[in-house]
């Protein structure tokens, strides 16, 4: 990683720090709102899911200059001019499977806006797909069946890094700092330990760090999204939900807000529900900076959209990665089509049946089969007893290793518009998707080496 003497000129009291996105597919607009408006430092836009950066790996092989986000190009064109007037840095996870190439399209977005340069900072060494062929000995977390059993199979393994290089590529002075795979929570953490010049030993401010990583991760989800139910929790302008941003002290205070003038709320509720998200020890919560524990957080509204985080602790970091693996585990094929009027769900029952029959009559076997009459039993697995619908839509999936047979699938769902219960017909879908499945293992800190590229304006 490079280290040089700008990050002691970086030193300041607070910072500013927002997030662009949730995930690939989050809105663009409230991110361009937020920049213009905001007064950040730093603009963080997380984007990665679990299965993302196995999907871009296939892209990547497909074409050498991709494996990026594919909404890379469309979040910067939104957000660049805005950056470079209020010299508001980003750090993103848009790189993916490609960083170095999200990098090059970083930069050549600039140069078609007509900006001057913009100077860009890679994380490398995510990617340890390489080392874990040789490592077929490591358990996998979810099953402890050893790592080689999915091996023939695996598309990816990456690490998931942590602040401290995504605070070396800061300190090389660019104007945009992309990585791949990195912890959600540390591509918050990374800018205050450039500004900040926090260390290992500051677990108190790494603690509080983290938890406004957590708290800001997912966008609008601690501004009203995922949260509004009519009549019992109300979220004013939900159709224009502002992004949220942090104020964050060098000795570990946090203070939440949101994009002035922007719909939606910040207060203790949205925060509580944000807190528990993807929390599974509370007095545990393991990341690469540090060991969070959450159980005596308490937020204190301090205003309109404006909350201080109280009570964040940690433990010193533990000595592995972990390492999402993304391996191909066969096809799902399905069909779906909807049944009207009077004795519509036995219709659609009956439609299932004969799917399933025809399909056996094919010889074609399934290692899972659902079936789902949705609006009914697709959430539940059952009938809650309300009443027969007068409408109601079935969908047959089934899990193969043959891309044949789960074309067929959706294949004679299609054919109940013809051959099947009267009345079956409207909206009729079908398709094949491969599976990318994903598992993970946990692998010695030191056997992973990130490093920073540096790419001049």
């Amino acid at each position: 990683m490079r280290h040089d003497e700008r990050r002691v000129s970086a030193r300041r009291s607070s910072v500013r720090i927002g997030c662009g996105a949730g995930m690939s597919d989050d809105r663009i607009g409230p991110a361009a709102d937020l920049v213009e408006r905001g007064e950040l430092d730093v603009i963080v836009f997380e984007c990665l899911a679990e299965r993302t950066i196995a999907r871009e790996t296939l892209a990547r092989s497909r074409d050498p200059e991709r494996g990026y986000t594919p909404t890379m190009a469309a979040r910067l064109r939104a957000v660049l001019p805005a950056c470079r007037r209020h010299g508001v840095r980003i750090v993103t996870n848009m790189g993916a499977a490609n960083p170095s190439a999200g990098a090059r399209l970083a930069q050549r977005e600039a140069k078609d806006l007509g900006l001057p340069g913009i100077s860009c900072a890679v994380v490398k060494g995510d990617d340890v797909t390489d080392l874990l062929r040789g490592m077929g000995s490591l358990p996998l977390l979810e099953t402890g069946e050893p790592l080689e059993s999915i091996l023939p199979d695996m598309a990816s393994a990456n690490a998931y890094l942590g602040a401290d290089v995504v605070a070396a590529a800061m300190d090389t002075g660019a104007d945009v700092v992309v990585t791949g795979r990195v912890a959600d929570p540390s591509l918050f953490v990374g800018p205050l330990i450039h500004y900040f010049g926090w260390s290992g030993a500051d677990l108190h401010q790494l603690a509080a760090g983290t938890i406004a990583g957590h708290l800001l991760e997912c966008s609008a989800q601690v501004t009203g999204g995922c949260f509004a139910d009519p009549g019992r929790k109300e979220v004013p302008g939900l159709s224009d939900l502002g992004y949220p941003f942090a104020e964050i002290d060098t000795d570990g205070r946090v203070v939440l807000s949101k994009t002035p003038g922007s719909g939606g709320r910040l207060d203790r509720a949205t925060c509580t529900e944000q807190l528990l998200y993807e929390i599974h020890d509370p007095a545990a919560y393991l990341t690469p900076d540090c060991v969070l524990d959450i159980t005596d957080v308490d937020f204190v509204q301090r205003g309109p959209d404006r909350v201080e985080v109280r009570g964040a602790a940690a433990r010193p970091p533990t000595s592995s990665y972990k390492v999402v693996v993304g391996y191909f585990d066969g096809f799902i094929g399905s069909g779906e089509i909807t049944f009207a009027g009077i004795n519509a769900v036995e219709r659609a029952r009956l439609g299932a049946d004969l799917v399933q029959q025809r399909l056996a009559r094919r010889g074609l076997a399934y290692s899972e089969t659902r079936i789902d009459l949705i609006g009914m039993t697709s959430l539940h697995g059952r009938d809650d007893g309300r009443g027969a619908p007068y409408e109601v839509r079935l969908r047959v999936a089934a899990r193969t290793t043959s891309r044949a047979a789960a074309a067929a699938v959706g294949a004679e769902v299609r054919s109940l518009h013809m051959q099947g219960p009267a009345s079956a017909g409207g909206g009729i879908d079908q398709g094949v998707q491969e599976v990318l499945a994903v598992k993970s293992v946990l692998l010695p800190r030191h056997l992973v080496t990130p490093s920073v590229e540096f790419m001049a304006a």
